[in-house]
C-alpha cells in the first residue's frame, strides 16, 4: 500500500526539554494507527507536530507533501479532532456547521444531510451546542473534521472525557469510517479504545517510539 503518511527523525524540543525524539513511523492510506503512552509520553505533541502547529526537526510527509513547505494543501487532507473542544455555546449545530464551512471554503449550497445522519445528529441540528451532551459535541466535532472530506482523521485523545456509552458509541463511528477507507491517527491512553481501533499501536515512552506493533502483540 502507498503510504498516506511518513515520519521521518521527528524531534521536538522545548529549550533544553526534548518531548519528541527520532520518531519514524509510515501509515499506510486506510489504516488506522494508536499514538499510546502514559501523559508526558510525547503524544500530544506528535500530533501537533503533525498538524504543523508547532516547528520541528525532521519530515512529515502527509499524501507525498511536505506538511512545512505546502501546508495550505496538507491542511487540505486533515479533519482534526481536538481532545478539548471550543465550540460557541450560543450557535445551535446547524449555525455551527455554515461556520467552519465557511472557514474551510466548503462550496456554498454544500448538503450537510448525509454527514448529519451518518454521525446520528439530525435530531439535534436545531439545538444549542451549549444543551449538547459531551458526546454529541464530540460528534459535532468529527462532523466539522469531515465537511471537506479529508482522506486523512487525526484525533487527539478522542474519548479522554467521555463516559463508556459515549465513548463506545464515538469508536462506532470511527470504525465505520475507517471502513469507507479513512486513514486514522489518534492518541490515546486507553488500551481498550487502542484494541478496538488501531491496526498498530506506537507506543512512547519519554517521547521515543519503543513499541511499534500490532495491539494483539502489544498485550503480550
Amino acid at each position: 500500500m502507498v503510504a498516506s503518511i511518513e515520519v521521518r527523525n521527528l524531534t521536538k524540543r522545548f529549550g533544553r526539554f526534548t518531548a519528541v525524539e527520532n520518531l519514524t513511523f509510515t501509515v499506510a492510506a486506510g489504516e488506522a494507527v494508536a499514538l499510546w503512552g502514559a501523559n508526558g509520553a510525547g503524544k500530544t505533541t506528535a500530533v501537533r507536530c503533525l498538524l504543523n502547529l508547532f516547528p520541528f526537526e525532521g519530515e512529515v510527509i502527509i499524501g507525498g507533501l511536505d506538511a512545512r513547505r505546502r501546508s495550505k494543501e496538507v491542511r487540505r487532507l486533515i479533519g482534526f479532532v481536538p481532545q478539548e473542544l471550543s465550540f460557541h455555546d450560543d450557535l445551535t449545530v446547524a449555525e455551527t456547521l455554515v461556520f467552519y464551512a465557511r472557514l474551510k471554503k466548503v462550496p456554498s449550497g454544500y448538503d450537510f444531510t448525509p454527514l448529519l445522519e451518518q454521525l446520528r445528529l439530525s435530531d439535534h441540528v436545531q439545538k444549542r451546542v451549549g444543551d449538547l451532551s459531551g458526546g454529541l459535541k464530540q460528534r459535532l466535532a468529527l462532523a466539522v473534521a469531515l465537511l471537506s472530506d479529508p482522506p486523512v482523521l487525526i484525533l487527539d485523545e478522542p474519548t479522554a472525557s467521555l463516559h463508556i456509552r459515549s465513548r463506545e458509541e464515538f469508536l462506532l463511528l470511527l470504525r465505520s469510517l475507517k471502513r469507507a477507507g479513512k486513514t486514522l491517527v489518534f492518541s490515546s491512553h486507553h488500551l481498550e479504545e487502542v484494541t478496538a481501533l488501531a491496526d498498530r499501536v506506537l507506543l512512547l515512552e519519554g517521547g521515543r517510539l519503543v513499541v511499534d506493533a500490532p495491539p494483539d502483540q502489544l498485550e503480550r
